[in-house]
């Protein structure tokens, strides 16, 4: 053991050199067994820790929705006031002064529309939710390590909940116009289960693209309200099309949009008289098959970059 002497005569021993010394940080990492802090786990090991999450990713959805309208004085009467009164306005311009209700009675029209701004509001909803998911909540992302697509996912079940209450005054909607329950209300649970599957995967990569560029946020109403006008909310797509002559191949693509699809399926299973012909074709394969590319895509594509969330 060597020994020095400092300038004031005390004697100090130097430590005895380490068997780690040249050792890179990696080296020493791999020698201790150590793992980068926030590094993204494998894509089973997430699944796990999402599975492990739940009942956070279901009270954190629930406060969500209870805080939403926390400030208004109607609270959460504008969960479904404000999709009503949005039908309302459509009713008014398309079904009244457009004239766009493609052959409807107004027993059947009103349902359709109601149904149609309630199913689209689930997924627009979902959508602008998830571009703020992280890029608004990097608060809780900083101070809390949890899987991030919890986020994404809980804003999602959170419009889900929402959905739930709207199906109330939806289901008065249809008695009034003389649509009574029958054994094909029960498609809507598996249109319902298809339809978030779906929106939570397009959240999990709308909210990528908004923790990378916040501003996305600004873009997408216009973006929701072009695919709005262009998945037949407000009148049926096929008349529409014929109406306009538009090619066979565009009028596939449109009436094929995941958007239109779900809401076809509502129709079809609540209201009586929209039968088969307003669906398009393998109209179930095409809903599961949207639902797969986007759930699992998106899930991946959001896992990917779950190590960068909360950070720069």
């Amino acid at each position: 053991m060597s020994e020095t002497t400092s300038h004031k005569g005390a004697v100090a021993v130097s430590a005895p050199p380490s068997p780690d010394d040249g050792l890179s940080p990696a080296e020493l990492a791999a020698k201790y067994g150590l793992t980068v802090s926030g590094a993204r786990p494998s894509l089973l090991q997430y699944v796990g820790q999402l599975w492990g999450r739940r009942h956070f990713i279901l009270a954190f959805s629930q406060a969500k929705l209870t805080a939403q309208y926390s400030q208004a004085k109607l609270g959460q009467i504008w969960q479904v006031a404000t999709p009503l009164l949005n039908a309302g306005v459509y009713f008014l311009i398309f079904g009244l002064l457009l004239k766009a209700r493609g052959g409807m009675n107004h027993d059947v029209y009103v349902p359709f529309l109601v149904t149609g701004v309630f199913v689209f509001t689930f997924t627009q909803s979902s959508v602008m939710a998830g571009v703020r998911s992280i890029s608004g909540n990097l608060g809780l992302v900083r101070a809390l390590h949890f899987p991030r697509a919890s986020l994404p996912i809980s804003f999602s079940l959170q419009q889900l909940q929402q959905l739930m209450f709207s199906m109330i005054v939806l289901v008065l909607v249809l008695a009034a116009f003389g649509h009574f329950p029958r054994m094909s209300w029960l498609l809507v649970l598996p249109a319902l289960l298809l339809q978030f599957v779906f929106n939570s995967g397009l959240a999990m990569v709308m909210a990528r693209l908004g923790a990378k560029t916040p501003d996305l946020a600004q873009l997408m109403p216009f973006v929701t309200r072009t695919w709005m006008y262009a998945s037949g909310v407000m009148f049926p797509l096929d008349y529409m099309l014929s109406k306009a002559e538009a090619p066979g191949w565009l009028a596939e693509v449109m009436l094929a949009n995941p958007a239109a699809v779900y809401m076809d399926l509502m129709r079809f299973a609540l209201i009586d008289g929209y039968g088969n012909d307003y669906l398009p074709d393998h109209v179930w394969a095409l809903a599961l098959g949207w639902a797969l590319v986007a759930g699992i895509g998106g899930f991946i594509y959001f896992w990917k970059a779950e190590e960068r969330y909360g950070r720069g």
